[in-house]
């Protein structure tokens, strides 16, 4: 099978994703190398540019091919230095669904699934439950924006459009 992973008795699909390096201090960017090798188990080169929104500091961008939830382990790699802004993506397989999880500093983590064209999906449970504590319309709205990362989102904007055009770079698990 060459599209996907033997693990003890079951078979793991790969997916696909990318790592979005949006603000890196230059003296962490090896280290986040590292740490992104560490998952993939191979070694991971990127090609860092400046990132205008932050002088001083480094953006990077990478493609990935590996099983099913490395998009997880790749985020939480990165945990270790708290400074980093980034996101990462992992595309929807036959057995999963897609998801991104973004890393913004002082704000931490945001999870949401993806469907296929990109949206963000909110499951049921959890917007019968923002149904259940929100007691005004104002507190629906509040909870649907945090339920969506609406402030991730917009915090990450800025990082995002001072990476267009820059280089890709392409990293794959060693299977």
């Amino acid at each position: 099978m060459s599209n996907a992973r033997t693990d003890a008795s079951r078979t793991v699909p790969s997916t696909r994703g990318v790592v979005y390096m949006h603000c890196c201090p230059s003296a962490i960017a090896p280290h986040v190398e590292w740490a992104l090798a560490g998952v993939l188990g191979r070694r991971a080169r990127l090609d860092w540019t400046g990132q205008p929104v932050a002088p001083m500091h480094l953006r990077a961008e990478a493609t990935w091919t590996a099983s099913v939830g490395t998009g997880a382990r790749l985020a939480a790699s990165l945990r270790a230095w708290p400074m980093l802004v980034f996101e990462v993506t992992e595309d929807a397989t036959s057995i999963s669904d897609g998801e991104r999880l973004a890393y913004v500093p002082g704000r931490g983590f945001h999870r949401s699934t993806v469907s296929v064209n990109g949206d963000v999906v909110v499951g049921e449970e959890r917007l019968r439950g923002l149904l259940g504590r929100a007691r005004t319309a104002e507190e629906y709205q509040h909870g649907l924006a945090e339920l969506l990362g609406s402030a991730w989102d917009a915090e990450l904007e800025p990082y995002r459009i001072g990476g267009d055009g820059a280089p890709v770079t392409l990293l794959h698990q060693v299977v």
